[in-house]
């Protein structure tokens, strides 16, 4: 399936000014290999095995998209948001470190709540680690607020989580 218009208009205006040429679109079966090299990249002690990736790839309820460039993959991100309900959960966003700081995490993270509100969300929810406050930076950014704390939820590492929540106002109104 495509990305929805604006995603992919907001993609390409993300890329515009980037060194490195970028494609955002969704993510299929057959990029489980790479996603799964990024993961364990990005997230040693906690990784996603194997199969738990493949099952959220092949859900009708998420929704995952990659982000490419002329290297290969550098980034993914997923939604947890079932049609008919008014809340979803962001899965997961994992940008190489090759690709930091060049406004991809924002470009993924614009796409998933585009599609939250193409299926009717009226709340996005989300953890992040304690110890991450870039991420957390881009969270707030986009007009997410902390709601409450998980204590210890990332293991083994015995990292604290910040629960995090966007409510969408106004339909007409998406966040940048």
């Amino acid at each position: 399936a495509a990305l929805p218009a604006g995603a992919r208009r907001d993609a390409l205006d993300a890329e515009a000014g980037d060194r490195m040429t970028r494609q955002v679109r969704r993510a299929r079966a057959d990029d489980l290999d790479a996603i799964m090299e990024l993961e364990t990249l990005l997230f040693p002690g906690d990784a996603w095995s194997r199969g738990q990736m493949a099952d959220e790839l092949s859900s009708p309820h998420e929704y995952y998209v990659v982000a490419e460039s002329d290297t290969g993959l550098v980034g993914y991100a997923g939604l947890r948001a079932p049609r008919g309900t008014e809340q979803g959960d962001i899965q997961t966003i994992g940008v190489a470190p090759s690709a930091r700081r060049q406004g991809l995490g924002r470009t993924l993270l614009g796409v998933l709540l585009a599609e939250a509100r193409d299926r009717g969300m009226r709340e996005v929810f989300l953890e992040v680690r304690d110890d991450n406050p870039a991420a957390q930076a881009l969270y707030r950014q986009h007009g997410f607020d902390e709601i409450a704390v998980r204590p210890r939820y990332y293991q083994p590492d015995d990292v604290d989580a910040l629960v995090m929540r966007l409510v969408f106002g106004d339909p007409e109104v998406v966040p940048a």
